[in-house]
């Protein structure tokens, strides 16, 4: 579509601190500041909000190698359906992304078969073994945003410091899986009074934590930038912050499942609330709405983690860490962060655009003038209720499955291309 026209909405654009109710014309694959010609397509969009295009900066797409539980494709239609129009890659595919040849392998599959951009990421070391690093210079050169061995936290401190002299030469930000495996060997659920209640073994958060502070001292030594990914501790968050009021750049990740669910959610061995970190006490998800709320944790991502119906139908402590986010994060951090008013749209917004797309150098996350035409329009007072059967995900591994959520993506075009059109709202030419 060469010539779209987003007419009466709220258009809300942190970046550009702009916040009012107009149009947005999309012309070339581009944000327009003319005047449409006769021919745009006029999309009607009273009394929803028009955003720069959401972005996930933690995605697992499965391809290559693992396509049973999700595609490039398969992925990519389930991010535009939440409103996402970019999606930041994780490595952990088979083979490991941790050479340039995989990681030009994905960009042009996400070419040939993606609905929304796809920015890889490489692996710390190789096969995500934690011995030896990868060949971060080269991974540079193919495209990748970040390093990061996300499911596999690397134990060596060592290693982890030459990983971050290495990503500070090329400018690379570090993710990290914080899990001394030492401190959770074996666990498969917080440790504590659930852990006791149900007799499964427990995942402590101290073993998030001390991975937190030694990435902390890492940073501040080496002067890297590191994301703590999907934090689930109250003493993270109390690590973190002490960190960052020092100027040290470490920042944290939060997931939906995170900020919204609690521990006794296992009781009944449901493997879709089985994932990595666990979900821990009410004090650990208010303590990370509360870090979002107030800056400390910056990055609001989904973890997506797509696995096979028959390998979560097992028991609890057999089947695989993950649930999928990406077509309800949206609508679980406006119910949680916005419609409870622990945080405004604007920045809650902020959180999805603006600040993943400057931090990771992707040039988008914003509705000004010659930006890409990557739109997401939400109606924030839509009430629905997740239905894994109508998800584009090729898993249904989700957490939320039956929970009336508050706030959707009704509308995305990525590129000035629809993408996703939730109640038909495009005029049929």
């Amino acid at each position: 579509m060469n010539e779209i026209l987003l007419q009466g909405g709220r258009i809300l654009d942190p970046a550009a601190k702009r916040d009012v109710r107009g149009d947005l014309l999309l012309k070339g694959g581009k944000i327009s500041a003319g005047k449409p010609s006769q021919g745009a397509l006029v999309v009607k969009v009273d009394g929803l909000v028009v955003t720069p295009g959401l972005i996930d900066p933690h995605v697992h797409l499965r391809e290559p190698g693992q396509s049973a539980k999700e595609t490039i494709a398969t992925g990519t239609a389930a991010a535009v359906a939440g409103g996402f129009t970019s999606v930041i890659a994780m490595p952990n595919t088979s083979p490991v992304a941790d050479g340039p040849n995989t990681i030009a392998w994905m960009r042009q599959r996400a070419k040939e078969t993606g609905v929304a951009n796809v920015f890889p990421t490489g692996a710390i070391s190789l096969g995500q073994k934690g011995e030896a690093l990868a060949p971060i210079g080269a991974l540079r050169q193919a495209g990748v945003v970040a390093i990061t061995d996300d499911g596999h936290c690397i134990q060596s401190a060592e290693l982890m410091r030459r990983a971050l002299e290495y990503a500070r030469m090329f400018d690379l930000p570090v993710l990290d899986h914080c899990e001394d495996k030492t401190l959770s060997a074996g666990g498969v659920m917080n440790e504590g009074k659930w852990s006791r209640i149900l007799g499964l073994p427990g995942w402590p958060g101290i073993a998030e934590e001390v991975i937190v502070a030694r990435n902390a001292l890492l940073a501040e030594l080496t002067g890297a930038r590191v994301i703590c990914q999907h934090l689930s501790s109250a003493g993270s968050v109390r690590i973190l912050k002490e960190a960052r009021s020092r100027g040290v750049r470490i920042d944290g990740e939060a997931s939906p499942h995170h900020l919204a669910l609690t521990e006794e959610r296992v009781e009944g061995y449901d493997a879709n609330f089985k994932m990595n970190p666990p979900l821990r006490t009410e004090a650990d998800a208010r303590a990370i709405r509360e870090a979002v709320a107030d800056g400390t944790i910056r990055f609001l991502a989904t973890d997506h983690a797509p696995h096979c119906s028959y390998e979560k139908e097992v028991e609890f402590d057999e089947a695989p860490f993950g649930v999928v986010g990406l077509e309800t994060a949206l609508g679980v951090y406006l119910t949680e962060l916005v419609h409870r008013q622990r945080m405004s749209l604007t920045d809650v917004v902020a959180k999805m655009t603006q600040i993943p797309s400057d931090y990771f150098g992707l040039g988008r996350g914003t509705l000004q003038e010659g930006a890409p035409a990557d739109v997401t329009v939400i109606d924030p007072e839509r009430k629905w209720t997740v239905k894994k059967g109508e998800f584009r995900s090729r898993s249904r591994n989700t957490p939320f499955e039956g929970r009336e959520l508050k706030g959707r993506a009704v509308f995305t075009i990525v590129g000035g291309e629809i993408r996703h059109d939730l109640d038909g709202r495009a005029p049929k030419k």
